[in-house]
Formats: C-alpha cells, sequence, structure tokens
C-alpha cells in the first residue's frame, strides 16, 4: 500500500517548526475580511517568511480595520473608479493571494487573480461544481502559478499518522470508514450557509473533512448513494453519503447544519480500529484498538489554530516553484468536485453557478 496524498514535509515526524523560513518571504493579499479570513490570517502572521502585504474588501473601512488589526502594510475597498479586489490584484507588491469569501464567488475571484499573475490559495470547496475547478485548473496551468484548495485537514500531522498508521497494515484492510461532522446552525437566509447564492448546504461546506478520510484510507469510490433533505429555497440541511469500493470496504459519512453529533472518524480493519479525538476535521489525538494489543492514544500539540500546516506547504510549493502540492493536488480537487456534483444531482440541488457552465 501506498499513501494515498503524500506527507507534507511540514508533518514529518522530526519536521522543523511549521513556523520556520523553508526559504525567501511570500507577500500576501488576502480576499475578504470574514471569520475564516481573520483565523486563517492570524495563523499566517505566525510564519516566519510571510509578509502580510495587503487586503481587500468592498467596505473600505473594515478593509482598513483588518489591516490595522494584523499588520498589513495596504488596506483595499472599493471606490468610484475599481472595487478593493481588483485594485489589490493590480499591485505588484502582492505574488500570492488568500481567498476567503463565500463558495459562490470562489471561481470567479481565483479566476481573476490567476489572470492578474498571482498565486492563489483558495478556500474549500474550491468552486461550486467540476467544471469551474477543472477551468482554474487549465488557467493556472498556462500561467505556470501555484493553486492549491485550502483544506487544511489534509496537512495535519494527526491526520497523517492515522494515514501512515492505516498504510502500514497495522488495522489489517480497511473494511469501512464512518465521519460525522455537523452543529445546529440557526437559519438566517442571509448567512453564506443559507444563501444558494453563496453555495449555501450543509455538503459544500462541511463534506470535504468526512471525505478526507474516506479518500485518505480508501481513496476515490466506484460507487456513491446519497440522501438527503433540502430546506424550502433548495439548500441542502443534512446529508448521508455512501460510498463503494471494489474491494468490498464502505465509508459512510453525515453532514448536517440541524443536528450536533460526535464530529469523529473511526476506521476499521480486519486487526483493528482506530478513532479520532476532537473533532474530525481538526483532531488533537487518536485511538488505536488493536485486535491483538492494548489500547494506546497518539496524541499532538496545536501551532496555532494549526491553519499554519496549510499555509506552510502553499508558501514552500511557491518558495520552489510548484504550481500544485502533491498533498492536496488539482486532479483530487477536480475529482472531489466531480464527487460532490453527483451527490448535489441525487439530492437535487441546483447553484446559479450551474446554469453558466
Amino acid at each position: 500500500m501506498s499513501l494515498r496524498f503524500p506527507t507534507p514535509p511540514c508533518a514529518e515526524p522530526n519536521a522543523a517548526s511549521p513556523l520556520s523560513a523553508t526559504g525567501r518571504p511570500v507577500h500576501w493579499g488576502v480576499v475578504s475580511t470574514g471569520r475564516i479570513a481573520n483565523t486563517v490570517t492570524a495563523d499566517l502572521a505566525l510564519l516566519e517568511d510571510a509578509v502580510l502585504q495587503a487586503v481587500s474588501s468592498r467596505q473600505g473601512d473594515r478593509a482598513a480595520s483588518f489591516a490595522a488589526e494584523h499588520g498589513f502594510t495596504t488596506s483595499y475597498g472599493d471606490d468610484a473608479g475599481r472595487t478593493g479586489l481588483d485594485a489589490m490584484l493590480a499591485d505588484p507588491a502582492v505574488e500570492a493571494v488568500y481567498i476567503a469569501t463565500p463558495h459562490g464567488q470562489h471561481f470567479e475571484v481565483a479566476r481573476d487573480a490567476l489572470t492578474a499573475g498571482k498565486h492563489v490559495l483558495c478556500e474549500k470547496s474550491l468552486t461550486i461544481n467540476a467544471a469551474e475547478a477543472l477551468e482554474l485548473v487549465e488557467l493556472a496551468r498556462a500561467r505556470g502559478l501555484f493553486l492549491m484548495e485550502a483544506v487544511w485537514t489534509r496537512f495535519l500531522p494527526a491526520v497523517h499518522r492515522a494515514l501512515e498508521l492505516v498504510d502500514s497494515g497495522e488495522l489489517g484492510d480497511i473494511a469501512w470508514v464512518r465521519a460525522d461532522l455537523g452543529f445546529p446552525a440557526p437559519y438566517d437566509p442571509a448567512w453564506r450557509l443559507w444563501d444558494p447564492a453563496a453555495g449555501g448546504g450543509a455538503l459544500l461546506d462541511l463534506a470535504v473533512y468526512p471525505l478526507t478520510w474516506a479518500l485518505g484510507c480508501l481513496g476515490f469510490p466506484n460507487a456513491v448513494q446519497a440522501v438527503g433533505n433540502l430546506n424550502d429555497d433548495g439548500v441542502d440541511t443534512q446529508e448521508s453519503l455512501t460510498l463503494g469500493y471494489a474491494s468490498g470496504a464502505q465509508a459512510q459519512l453525515l453532514c448536517s447544519l440541524t443536528g450536533a453529533g460526535p464530529r469523529e472518524a473511526v476506521v476499521a480493519g480486519s486487526k483493528g480500529w482506530l478513532r479520532t479525538t476532537g473533532p474530525l476535521n481538526n483532531p488533537s489525538s487518536f485511538e488505536v484498538h488493536p485486535l491483538a494489543g492494548e489500547p494506546r492514544t497518539v496524541a499532538f500539540e496545536s501551532v496555532g489554530r494549526n491553519y499554519v500546516y496549510e499555509l506552510r506547504e502553499a508558501t514552500r510549493c511557491i518558495q520552489q516553484g510548484l504550481t500544485e502540492s502533491p498533498t492536496m493536488s488539482w486532479a483530487d480537487s477536480v475529482d472531489t468536485m466531480r464527487l460532490l456534483d453527483g451527490v448535489r444531482n441525487q439530492l437535487g440541488v441546483r447553484y446559479l453557478n450551474d446554469a453558466v457552465v
């Protein structure tokens, strides 16, 4: 067996701190000033070779406040002549951009950034559908620019140690994976989670995390069956996915905006099983339960909010002239969007972006 997505250097057992410089400084721009932008930017500031160059927002005062809070050199907001995003993308000092807008805007913002010659780290899901993802990949390839979907879970040491254990055969042949992620989200039609125009719903916001465990242990499936619920706005509120594999293995994944669960991943094999402790998207440890042997717990310390690992990998790749990360490859992002497209077709979920592809 071999790891289905390689361990990044920053997550290797004897790796230096992910905060340590791996090359020349990279000058970053951040698109949006919302919650996730605030959290990730705080971790970006911890990297020794990251320069917080500029931030853009539609509202100039929010951009200025965000810049002052985090120590950016420049902020850009909309004015009478152009948008804050256009102004930031025209700034020659900005080398790479981190996109933290709602899903529905990812394609347009990433396309404009790549067209402007900027490297791109874009929040998950990379786009609304596979056609958009493929177009971004082709544009990045043609321009020779770095592009990566920011699935932070893929870069965490705890996740890679667990997958290495699975790959070692200690658990035997993997029979099934179960993973869930959900929380009760109060309904607000203006909130991105409930807004169809923003790509709202449980699937695009949450599914990538349970999928990380299924893909890491078993790869992409041969078949996917989905059941779920939609509200009156056509937004998916909850779904369960059953992934089937030629080996006979199965993965059962659940995402929900209506119920709180254990938020754990369980991997079951012929010789034992493991279970994450802490939320499966950012596990602090995992338990190993061999059938022939004593249970044990493998624990990990957090660094910042743990976004530093994906940020280190993106920075390393840019420094080394790579256009994609082996850990979060273009092919995986496109294939994931194809899988989610298939799930949406089964559930009847449609977005405005689908009409233009």
